[in-house]
């Protein structure tokens, strides 16, 4: 009977994993293709490999500068996010405060509220300030959505943590700096890994705003996908290899912040 249901969630496991997997490898294969195979035939490997378009992205400075550019913004975002979360996790899960309910309830719609509400205001401001097409001005208005996030994620973390151990501390005569730094940061060591992972994922493939408010100097790497079109048709072969190393620094992350966000799911948090 047992070996019946572990047979059947084997068989289901594995056809979930092929189903996930699938547009990923079928990515990576069109991205070893020329176009003309890619258009004239159906091949589940390459039949003419070829570096080539891995070799145009690398080369060409509107392919690679779309990635450097999109790492900067979103690790100034994330540092930014994860700096102004914390203390504010840290009030709302160790005071309670006049309208401290209402605040954070307040908090959390910004993160529910679509990018294109923010996009006029955000366009304008920018104009007047000089900080359009620049990495900071895509940081900043990430932060509208990341914050949020992280201060849920961190609060959930923080509220696990006994008070008694921020009583000893200030007993023993350690400062709220010292405390949080040395003492308090590092028992929630797994929710900044949590936080920090979503803030990334959210600021590495969000395009909206970050198409909009570029255009040149900080145009990301999603922006310059969503240009491929030329006069000869678009060109799938560059754009799946693009998409191909797009995923790469997600996947990076991932690997590093994996312990953390299994921990975060056991504690109903993610």
């Amino acid at each position: 009977m047992h070996d019946g249901k572990f047979q059947k969630r084997t068989i289901f496991l594995i056809a979930y994993i092929l189903f996930a997997l699938l547009p990923i490898y079928w990515m990576v294969n069109m991205s070893f293709k020329t176009n003309d195979e890619i258009l004239s035939s159906f091949s589940i490997f390459p039949q003419n490999f070829t570096w080539a378009n891995y070799k145009t992205i690398f080369t060409d400075v509107s392919w690679y500068s779309g990635y450097i550019n999109s790492l900067i913004y979103v690790a100034v975002n994330t540092l930014i996010s994860i700096t102004v979360a914390l203390p504010a996790a840290y009030a709302f899960s160790r005071y309670s405060f006049l309208g401290d309910q209402q605040l954070f309830f307040w908090l959390l719609t910004n993160r529910m509220t679509p990018p294109a509400v923010f996009l006029l205001p955000f366009f304008q401001l920018y104009t007047t300030l000089g900080l359009m097409d620049t990495h900071l001005a895509v940081a900043l208005a990430h932060l509208v959505f990341n914050v949020p996030l992280a201060v849920w994620i961190l609060e959930g973390f923080m509220s696990g943590i006994p008070r008694e151990i921020d009583e000893t501390a200030y007993i023993d005569g350690y400062s709220f700096p010292r405390f949080f730094v040395t003492i308090f940061l590092p028992l929630i060591k797994a929710g900044v890994g949590v936080a920090a992972f979503f803030c990334f994922m959210f600021s590495w493939v969000e395009l909206l705003l970050a198409r909009t408010l570029t255009s040149v100097n900080a145009k990301p790497i999603v922006a310059t996908m969503t240009r491929t079109v030329s006069a000869s048709g678009m060109d799938w072969a560059v754009l799946a290899a693009a998409g191909t190393l797009t995923i790469v620094p997600g996947a990076i992350v991932i690997w590093f912040v994996r312990h953390y966000i299994a921990k975060g799911f056991a504690m109903g948090r993610v």
